[in-house]
């Protein structure tokens, strides 16, 4: 019985599925505070609402997967945390000060250090997903991003 209940405490799969949950009600409490409109008429709380259901989907689904599969023990790389960190604080730096592009190019690149494995041409099509969505938010949304 202890032994169990170790497993469960230490399952980082449980653990993705809550802080999925937790991330996705701070979105949508947030949102609910905005005109939320319709499909025709998109409030400015409408696309967070949409975006914390579908978050909150995803953790509870997460959750259940969580009770079926082996538990993973939660283990902390100090490592990659830190590179993930450096990655977004660039990511935002250079985006402010030189373009959004090379703001990307720097996220994929340090981001992917803390992999298994190190891929160039991965990383090459990654950054060129990424600034493709960029320009799509840019042309098609009407989104002001310095993208160069």
């Amino acid at each position: 019985m202890i032994k169990k209940q170790e497993t469960v405490l230490n399952n980082m799969n449980l653990a993705r599925g809550l802080c999925i949950i937790a991330i996705s009600l701070v979105f949508g409490i947030t949102a609910l505070q905005y005109r939320i409109g319709d499909f025709s008429r998109a409030g400015p709380g409408l696309f967070p609402l949409l975006i914390g259901t579908l978050l909150l989907l995803i953790g509870v689904l997460t959750v259940v997967r969580s009770r079926f599969v082996e538990p993973e023990p939660i283990k902390h790389n100090f490592k990659n945390i830190a590179l993930v960190l450096l990655g977004l604080c660039g990511f935002a730096a250079i985006s402010q000060y030189l373009n959004m592009i090379a703001g990307i190019i720097f996220l994929v690149f340090v981001v992917s250090f803390g992999g298994t494995n190190y891929s160039v041409v991965r990383n090459i099509k990654i950054t060129a997903g990424l600034i493709a969505v960029a320009f799509m938010f840019r042309n098609l949304l009407g989104l002001n991003l310095p993208l160069y």
